[in-house]
């Protein structure tokens, strides 16, 4: 399955979501993302929310470094939203000072450029719904020179491909589990 077939899989309800996808799916000279990058930020999302179709035809599209790093982006983040959101959630602020203990080395050289990497890693941390990880990036990131119209395009990626999986699973098509490579 590719990307084309995915937009021409929405059902009508979803019109505005198909246009939502082929809007964010393209390179946006405005945030500084090329075709790839987007792409990847997207795949990021589609491991997140386990669409095996959208996951497929977004494999198909990305280069092989940037499935890897979009593989560790969405893993990464599965760990620490729930972690960092349990510290910054939790009325015992005595976590926040505690020692995660969780071993993030593939966070500090994912294989690919970093700035992407802290792209998808807000892409999924906005999906998992992670406060604490999402100001942690976006100051990262604006530390980095990136603009806000990059941070604000990755949750943009984010939230039609949330939208595109939950339209395809109303419609009779679930998500099924995505089966990682």
């Amino acid at each position: 399955m590719n990307i084309e077939t995915i937009k021409n899989t929405l059902p009508e309800f979803a019109k505005d979501i198909k246009l939502n996808l082929e809007a964010v799916l393209k390179a946006d000279p405005t945030a500084g993302l090329e075709e790839q990058h987007v792409l990847a930020i997207a795949l990021a999302s589609a491991y997140t929310v386990k669409h095996a179709d959208l996951v497929a035809a977004l494999e198909s599209a990305v280069d092989a470094e940037l499935v890897q790093g979009a593989k560790i982006a969405a893993t990464m983040m599965a760990m620490n939203n729930i972690y960092y959101r349990f510290v910054h959630l939790v009325k015992d602020k005595e976590y926040q000072s505690m020692p995660a203990k969780l071993r993030m080395s593939m966070m500090a050289k994912p294989g690919i450029d970093g700035v992407l990497f802290e792209l998808m890693s807000i892409a999924v941390s906005a999906l998992n719904g992670c406060g604490l990880c999402l100001d942690s990036h976006t100051n990262k990131l604006v530390k980095e020179g990136v603009n806000k119209a990059a941070i604000q395009t990755s949750v943009r990626i984010a939230a039609v491909i949330h939208a595109a999986d939950q339209a395809l699973s109303i419609a009779g098509q679930p998500h099924k589990t995505a089966q990682a490579a």
